[in-house]
This record gives C-alpha cells, sequence and structure tokens, in this order.
C-alpha cells in the first residue's frame, strides 16, 4: 500500500527500482542522496521537501520550475523507497520581508512609497481585488497557477508562521543560540555592516517596518532583545508572536531546523551562502538538507529573470503558444545549465515532448526513467500519437496563410487519412498554438529572399520535378526528387561526403535556400516531409509564385 495515496500511483516493479538504483537522470540521482541521508537511521515518519518564494514579485516560470524539479526528485525517491515512506512538500512564501524596492510591473509604482520597508503582507495590494495585501496577492498568484499543474503541496506563510507562534521555540532556541549564529554571519560581512549587524530584526511598534538595527542587548531567558527604534527611542520587545523575524540567511537555517526540511533545491545566486545556511541550521541543534543549485534563467538579452523587473517569459506567456508539457520538458533539461527563458525557445520544447514521449514505450526501464517524460507524467504517460510535428504546422501555417486551424485541419486530414481533431485532440491544440505562435513571433520576422540566377535555375527544374510527382507521393518520395535537384548544381555539393549511390552529396545550404525563397525564413523541418504534408502541387504553385516575383512582392 502506498505511504503517500494523494499522489500519481507509481508501477513499481523490480526492475524498474532495480533501473532507478543506477539511472543517470538527475532527479534519481539527488533521490538516491536522500535515501543515503536515512541509510543508518531509518526513514522518518515524513520526509520533507521544500521550496521557497520570495512575493516581492509576481510569480514567473522559474518559481514553476523549482517546484516542478522538486516534485520530480519527490517522484524520483517514491520510486526507489519502493513507495513505503511518507513525502511531503511545503511551498514556503517569505511573505514577511520587508518590501526592499517598489517592483517595476505594478500599475501604481507611486502609491507603494510610503510602505517602503514594511512587511509584504501588511503592504496595500496595487492589484486591487479581495486580496488583503500586496503579498497576499502574490502568494494567490502562486497558488492558482501551482493548483493549474496539479502539484500536490502544502503552502506556507511566514507571515503565519511567525505570527501564530509556529516559530516560536525556533526563535527562542535562536536567541539562545545569538552568539553561534553571529560567529558564522560577521566573517562573511564588511567592516561597517559589521558594527550594526543583528540577525533579529523588529518590526516597529510604531511604523511596522522591518527594522535593521543593531542589538543593545539580548534576553535569552526572558525571549527579549533591546535596540533603539527609528526615533532613537530604546524599546523592548519579545522574539515570539511576530514582533521579530530573522534577516534571510538565519532565517533560511532556522526554517530547516525548525520544520527537519530533508530536501531543497535554489538558483545560484544562493550558491556562495549555501554554506551559511547549512552551518546556521546545525548551529541551531538541526541537520542541514540535502540540496540541489541549479543555474538561472536568463531573459533574450542574457540577463537574469528577475521577479520585480518582469522580464523573461510568464507562465500564462508560455501556455498561450504551447502545451504545459513542453514547459515541464524545458525544467528537466540540463537543470545545471543556464537558459534563455524567451518565446523562441517553444518550438523546439514542443517537439523535442512529442520526441521523447513516441519513443517511450519502446524503451525498456532503464531508458524510460531516463526519458524526461516519466518525470514529466510521474510514469503515468498518457497515449500521444503526434502525427505532424509543431514546427512543421509552424510553416503549414506560414506557406497556407492559414487563420483558423480548419484551413490546417484540411491539409493535416489529406496527409494522414483518418485523423482528425476528435481522434487526436493534442494535434488540434497544436495547431492553434502554431496559429498564434506564428502570427506574434515568425510572421512579423519572416524575409523573403529573391532567388539569384543559379538559384532560379535550380527553382525551375524542381518545378519541373513536382510537376511529375504523383499528388500522394510520401515524404520520403519528395525528399529523393528534391535532392536529385541539388545534385546538378555544384554550388550545393558536399566535397567531403558522398550519397549511397556514389553520386554527390547536398549541403544543407540547398534546403537554406528554399526556405529563404520559399519561407522566408533560415531553417526549417525536412523539406520532403513539410511537401508531403502542403501537398505536392500547392508546393509547385508555391515555387512557381517564387519564380514569378509574386510571392517575394507579397512579403516585402
Amino acid at each position: 500500500m502506498s505511504a503517500n495515496p494523494a499522489l500519481p500511483i507509481l508501477d513499481i516493479t523490480p526492475a524498474a527500482i532495480e533501473a532507478a538504483k543506477v539511472s543517470k537522470a538527475w532527479p534519481f540521482e539527488e533521490a538516491r542522496k536522500i535515501t543515503k541521508r536515512f541509510e543508518k537511521t531509518g526513514f522518518p515518519e515524513t520526509v520533507l521537501f521544500e521550496t521557497g518564494y520570495g512575493p516581492s514579485g509576481l510569480p514567473h516560470i522559474g518559481t514553476f520550475g523549482e517546484v516542478a524539479r522538486t516534485t520530480m526528485v519527490r517522484t524520483a525517491f517514491r520510486l526507489l523507497t519502493e513507495d513505503k515512506v511518507a513525502t511531503k512538500l511545503i511551498c514556503f512564501s517569505d511573505d514577511m520581508d520587508g518590501m526592499r524596492k517598489i517592483p517595476e510591473n505594478v500599475p501604481d509604482t507611486k502609491a507603494l512609497e510610503p510602505y517602503l520597508h514594511m512587511p509584504l503582507t501588511a503592504v496595500p495590494n496595487p492589484f486591487g481585488g479581495d486580496y488583503e495585501s500586496f503579498g497576499h496577492h502574490n502568494n494567490a498568484m502562486l497558488r492558482r497557477f501551482l493548483d493549474q499543474f496539479g502539484f500536490d503541496y502544502e503552502f506556507a506563510s511566514s507571515t503565519e508562521y511567525y505570527k501564530s507562534g509556529k516559530f516560536d521555540d525556533a526563535l527562542m532556541n535562536a536567541l539562545k543560540n545569538y552568539d553561534k549564529i553571529m560567529s558564522i554571519m560577521l566573517p562573511t560581512l564588511g567592516e561597517e555592516r559589521q558594527a550594526t549587524y543583528s540577525p533579529f530584526l523588529p518590526i516597529s511598534p510604531k511604523s511596522g517596518r522591518v527594522l535593521y538595527v543593531p542589538m543593545k542587548s539580548i534576553d535569552a531567558e526572558a525571549g527579549t532583545i533591546t535596540f533603539d527604534d527609528e526615533e532613537g527611542e530604546e524599546t523592548t520587545l519579545s522574539v515570539k508572536g511576530g514582533n521579530v523575524k530573522l534577516q534571510w540567511k538565519p532565517d533560511f537555517g532556522m526554517r530547516w531546523a525548525a520544520l527537519d526540511v530533508h530536501f531543497e533545491m535554489y538558483g545560484k545566486d544562493h550558491a556562495a551562502n549555501s554554506v551559511i545556511y547549512d552551518r546556521i541550521c546545525n548551529a541551531l541543534g538541526g541537520k542541514a538538507p540535502e540540496h540541489f543549485i541549479y543555474e538561472l534563467f536568463l531573459d533574450d538579452q542574457g540577463q537574469k529573470i528577475s521577479k520585480s523587473k518582469g522580464n523573461g517569459l510568464t507562465i500564462d506567456e508560455w501556455l498561450t503558444y504551447a502545451p504545459t508539457e513542453s514547459l515541464a520538458l524545458y525544467m528537466f533539461q540540463k537543470p545545471r545549465t543556464a537558459k534563455r527563458l524567451f518565446f523562441d525557445v517553444i518550438p523546439k520544447a514542443v517537439d523535442e515532448y512529442f520526441s521523447f514521449a513516441s519513443a517511450f514505450e519502446r524503451q525498456d526501464d532503464a531508458g524510460k526513467l531516463n526519458n524526461p517524460v516519466w518525470h514529466i507524467h510521474s510514469g503515468n504517460l498518457p497515449q500521444i500519437d503526434m502525427p505532424v510535428p509543431f514546427s512543421m504546422l509552424l510553416n503549414l501555417v506560414s506557406a497556407s496563410n492559414a487563420s483558423n486551424r480548419d484551413v490546417l485541419w484540411g491539409f493535416i486530414s489529406r496527409y494522414a487519412p483518418g485523423v482528425t481533431a476528435e481522434t487526436h485532440p493534442k494535434l488540434d491544440e497544436l495547431a492553434d498554438f502554431a496559429i498564434r505562435y506564428f502570427n506574434d513571433f515568425v510572421k512579423p520576422t519572416k524575409q523573403f529572399s529573391k532567388p539569384d540566377n543559379e538559384e532560379r535555375a535550380a527553382l525551375n527544374d524542381l518545378h519541373k520535378v513536382f510537376e511529375t510527382l504523383a499528388e500522394d507521393a510520401d515524404g520520403a518520395i519528395i525528399q529523393d526528387a528534391v535532392l536529385s535537384v541539388g545534385r546538378k548544381y555544384a554550388r550545393y555539393h558536399d566535397p567531403k561526403k558522398t550519397a549511397p549511390d556514389g553520386s554527390p552529396a547536398v549541403t544543407g545550404e540547398w534546403f537554406n535556400a528554399l526556405y529563404r525563397i520559399l519561407l522566408g525564413q533560415e531553417r526549417g523541418p525536412r523539406f520532403g516531409s513539410f511537401a508531403a504534408l502542403y501537398g505536392v502541387k500547392e508546393t509547385a504553385n508555391l515555387i512557381a509564385s517564387a519564380l514569378d516575383g509574386s510571392l517575394y512582392a507579397e512579403h516585402n
């Protein structure tokens, strides 16, 4: 019986377990670190996974990625332990942090100026609506899209944990170990900062702001701190009940110790501080969790994406142009490599997802556990048949000037008899995505080329070939015919290679020329497959329009 009945059922077989023990997929590598952690002590009642969220701005794809990736490690752990160990994922929001700067992507930045340095859950919601604060609004946005993807998690609010007393014991413990925390923190700070640093940040009883002030004294027995407030008045506060919070580095370690967190991942921007979090956790009597440091996402300019700047892609933007699974694949792949997170990565992610999905059933247990779709679907891959790649649909939209998916289905149904929107709903969904993506990102950048004299001669030959092809010629036959034309021209010969029959091999430049002239782009999918989908007659007409200049004139 599963120790995690609310989670997807795993197909647990002896072969799958053995494959999991040696799988090189990164979630299994991380999960094995967790199982090794408990080799001598045995597993606790519940193994706790945690992710953190700073609600200083709206959640972005990086936030989603952290939860998705942690869920993948959790699933791998479940298989390794035969699903006999209870697990839990906490998504912790640091919403008691002071608003140190005003986000650039809120409706009225000036209206928030009076609330600088107040806890995010005390800052009015600039978006209006029913949420009582900026922090509450952003927390709700986080939960909304995590729920949208069906993640199993428990949401936790820093404000609620501090104010309700859930952290009271941990804060008393931190006060008793004040000197230990200071000895860890002070060597990491400059001389000026050392003179004023305190791990405890009082919440001003007068202004409600988070105060960065030195401590005049602490009383570990009474559980109080004493400091001068903004007006220079000596003030004593209990550390309990939300009167104070910890600086973010001690807060990390305190939370790990207080909740007994066993695994947490975070971005490379935390890497230098990771050892500090660990040491503080250990100083407070906890055991630092296993952690995984991933590389950062970059925008189209190569800059780190930021919640406050609002650069990079949002969840909603990605899902306007592609299915959820493609986003999950993007998160799975190479988490320790910095990756651009912009619109141009979407088509490749879509096609790679369906390529991995199509291979899944043909693979043995080891292959399946290394396949990203096992991790995306927790081993429960739905039946998927995708006869037309997304990249091909984009080219079909371009060539046919399709404005709705009914036009695309006219070509698809002829290309793949029996395939309909009803039999292939995922393909129907993809057709809609392709039209949107093409209109917003491909069409504005298309640059058609005029054929030069040699290209014109080659296109004339190609047009003649297409006029002789059968209307139902498949992609392989068409591809061979296109290659035969390219072989006539030394310009397209590859001197380093020969075709199987000994004739000259053809370079990719022949196909690049076709795409530049016929579709206004540098590259495309296999030309024979595209022509089979678009139609032999239609492709011949497209070539004719390039030869008579009407295609170029229409787009320039």
